[in-house]
């Protein structure tokens, strides 16, 4: 089995630990391919990031049908892209947070997130809303830390995110906790000792639904939503994301 984990953004020091992350909890026969798109912002930390690496992520599911790929996983807690992703292939596609959320719910009957910078918190009430979890999440908490802080002062960053997810627990009562934002994969098993309670890194949580779902042998559902997207050309800079196949006919052509 092959899953490519695809992290939307382009720092691959966060793109080697969201592969040892994933391949942490892999099955023996597993094969994690982590990848970061081409082109794309650094980090990930508002709408206008997203919406730019959303096309990254595109581009890598678009990549990844000529790979003898079986499932993909986004890597980024707002799951950029992934119901677009969806319609690119049959196979799985799953995203970190909505498998957290899945995951938090079949193990406590309420959650929270610790999360990032302050101005992510409207962007993942939208996605708790998005997924129907609205009443199994209490809080939503979020720290000081930019997610490239995670990869230059570890210390200093689960000291940081420690202390949320404690009063998230204590103060909000959160039966479990989902933490919001991929690099945050290495700090999950040592809070959850702590703690008490399951402390979730969606990295894992998709890995695993991924591989469950290609042993099950289910693909994405084609019968309206998720079917391809219309036969269109696109122009420009997004030529190669044409869906009348003009984009690989002019390729051929150049070779």
């Amino acid at each position: 089995m092959r899953i490519k984990v695809i992290n939307p953004n382009t720092t691959l020091e966060m793109t080697a630990g969201i592969g040892d992350a994933a391949r942490s909890v892999a099955r023996p026969g597993t094969e994690i391919i982590d990848v970061s798109p081409d082109f794309g912002p650094t980090s990930i930390e508002s709408y206008y990031d997203e919406y730019v690496a959303a096309c990254g992520v595109l581009d890598e599911v678009r990549k990844g049908e000529n790979e003898d790929i079986d499932a993909y996983v986004i890597a980024c807690y707002g799951d950029p892209a992934l119901h677009a992703a969806r319609e690119m292939t049959e196979k799985p596609v799953i995203g970190i947070a909505e498998a957290s959320f899945y995951t938090a719910a079949m193990l406590a009957a309420r959650f929270s997130i610790v999360s990032v910078v302050p101005r992510v918190r409207t962007m993942l009430e939208e996605l708790v809303h998005s997924y129907g979890m609205q009443d199994k999440v209490i809080a939503i908490r979020t720290t000081p830390l930019y997610v490239l802080d995670i990869e230059k002062d570890p210390v200093g960053s689960f000291d940081k995110l420690s202390d949320e997810v404690r009063r998230s627990v204590k103060e909000d009562d959160a039966e479990a906790v989902c933490l919001g934002c991929a690099g945050f994969a290495k700090f999950a098993e040592e809070l959850e000792d702590e703690l008490g309670v399951p402390v979730l890194d969606g990295v894992v949580c998709a890995t695993k639904q991924a591989e469950v779902l290609v042993e099950l042998g289910k693909k994405t559902s084609k019968r309206m939503t998720y079917r391809p997207p219309e036969k269109k050309r696109f122009t420009g800079m997004f030529a190669h994301f044409s869906t009348d196949g003009s984009a690989d006919k002019k390729q051929a052509a150049a070779e």
